[in-house]
């Protein structure tokens, strides 16, 4: 069953929607899950997908949150256990997670369902997302390339980004 109306949420909103079930986290899993299906071979944006590892998430049963049920995809930086890492590198193509990071334990901790990693530059150093491994990440929100409004600016509510010490701060739409 599709959720029409997913993308005129925010993680917000949608969280709210499941804690009053007038949707399931599966439903929004499912919209998410379909919109990265038509959105990403332009994009290349969604480098790790793991669908089952979010399904199981659901089946277990989600924290109580503030983004309870909310899909989300966690940077191709961040470490999950059981998933597949590479920072963007080919050194670490078949690369598993023994654990999970900090950070993504608190994106667990605050109810999200992560159902795959977005493309990051190969370990984060790069001001573009441009991995040998996985070629270059395409920005929906270039005017240029003019997308198609469904698809402005991402087919999630919410996503993690990358930032590290040792590069400026910058425009999101630079990556």
């Amino acid at each position: 069953m599709a959720f029409k109306e997913y993308g005129s949420y925010d993680a917000v909103g949608l969280a709210d929607l499941v804690r009053k079930k007038e949707v399931s986290a599966g439903e929004l899993l499912d919209e998410a899950i379909s919109r990265t299906g038509k959105v990403d071979p332009q994009i290349n944006a969604v480098v790790v997908k793991h669908y089952d590892y979010a399904r199981a998430q659901i089946d277990k049963g989600l924290p109580d949150g503030p983004f309870t049920g909310v899909p989300f995809l966690l940077k191709d930086l961040d470490v999950l256990e059981g998933t597949r890492t590479t920072s963007g590198a080919s050194v670490y193509r078949d690369n598993v997670a023994d654990h999970t990071g900090t950070l993504a334990q608190r994106f667990l901790a605050a109810g999200v369902t992560i159902f795959g990693k977005s493309a990051s530059p190969e370990f984060g150093l790069m001001p573009t997302t441009e991995s040998r491994l996985f070629g270059p990440a395409r920005n929906p929100a270039a005017p240029v390339q003019r997308w198609p409004r469904a698809f402005f600016p991402s087919p999630m509510p919410a996503t993690a980004a990358a930032q590290s010490e040792s590069r400026p701060l910058r425009p999101a739409c630079s990556d």
